[in-house]
């Protein structure tokens, strides 16, 4: 096993596996006040020269409530100091870092030069803690992920990246569903069905795409500098947005799972955030657990 999480490519079948059974384990543990103190001792350097809070109030949370200590590193990476010198200072005090910064190139330096495991919590390139706690939390709904289909909606961003790798090491489907020009990179794509466990696919076709799907996911929309660029945008990419008409398209019991922030009016309507099928607020609840599960595996 490596002794970082950067993408899902870094693990087996078998130790992904082995992250999604702990997952609902520390989950199951968490909600009845009786997890473990896995990091007693333990300290965790947390770098975050990128947006958002969800990951990074349950890494914090979770780091606490299994008796470890995060320290928030007021730096930004490869800013003031080289980002080898920055690793190299962290080594001596602590037992993990989690970073989230945009450039990958950057994270991947930071485990390079690290000698302690480090978990990335977000690039502009791949976002596998998101998608692990969404996995974790469908096959706690489905009882396994073997035989999955996931119709991913949107262009190719970093929550693509990862599902398209999630089923290089597991045996699910994903295919990818957006207008012409938006689809993940050709060379990529093939190089990831190489050695595919699973199916991975890309169509234009959007009713064909969510054909028998057991999860749909979106993401937002490319960002857009002007008014003008805003309707180009909006004339290619609403013919995509979700509503709940495409839920019936779907397999019947379709778990819909629009990533935050969502965009209501944009890849989503407002009345579909309503539906049923809807699980997006239920489904991050086991993004704790999850990111929990990397840090007793690679720090406990």
């Amino acid at each position: 096993m490596s002794k970082d999480f950067l993408t899902f490519l870094d693990y087996t079948s078998q130790e992904l596996d082995a992250l999604l059974e702990l997952t609902e384990h520390l989950s199951d543990a968490f909600r009845t006040g009786q997890l473990p103190r896995y990091l007693d001792g333990k300290a965790v350097a947390l770098i975050w020269d990128a947006e958002g809070f969800r990951n990074r109030v349950a890494f914090e949370l979770g780091i606490t409530a299994m008796g470890g200590v995060g320290v928030q590193i007021p730096d930004r990476l490869d800013e003031r100091e080289s980002i080898e010198d920055v690793a190299a200072y962290l080594n001596n005090w602590f037992d993990g870092i989690v970073a989230r910064t945009r450039s990958h190139e950057h994270m991947q330096r930071l485990a390079d030069a690290a000698r302690i495991p480090v978990i990335n919590a977000r690039t502009d390139y791949n976002h596998p803690c998101e998608i692990l706690g969404d996995l974790a939390y469908i096959r706690a709904q489905r009882g396994k992920v073997a035989g999955l289909k996931v119709a991913f909606v949107g262009e190719a961003t970093n929550l693509c990246h990862p599902w398209f790798e999630s089923a290089a090491r597991l045996p699910i489907e994903v295919v990818q569903i957006c207008p012409p020009g938006y689809s993940i990179d050709t060379r990529l794509l093939a190089e990831l069905r190489r050695d595919a466990v699973g199916e991975l696919a890309v169509t234009h076709d959007l009713k064909q795409g969510l054909k028998d799907a057991h999860v749909i996911y979106t993401d937002c929309w490319p960002t857009y500098a002007d008014a003008q660029t805003y309707q180009q945008l909006k004339q290619l990419f609403i013919p995509y947005q979700i509503t709940t008409d495409c839920l019936a398209l779907a397999d019947p019991d379709v778990l819909f799972l629009p990533c935050p922030p969502v965009h209501r009016g944009e890849e989503v309507s407002a009345e579909v955030m309503n539906a049923a099928n809807c699980r997006v607020y239920e489904a991050k609840d086991y993004l704790l657990p999850a990111q929990n599960a990397l840090l007793v595996t690679l720090l406990a």
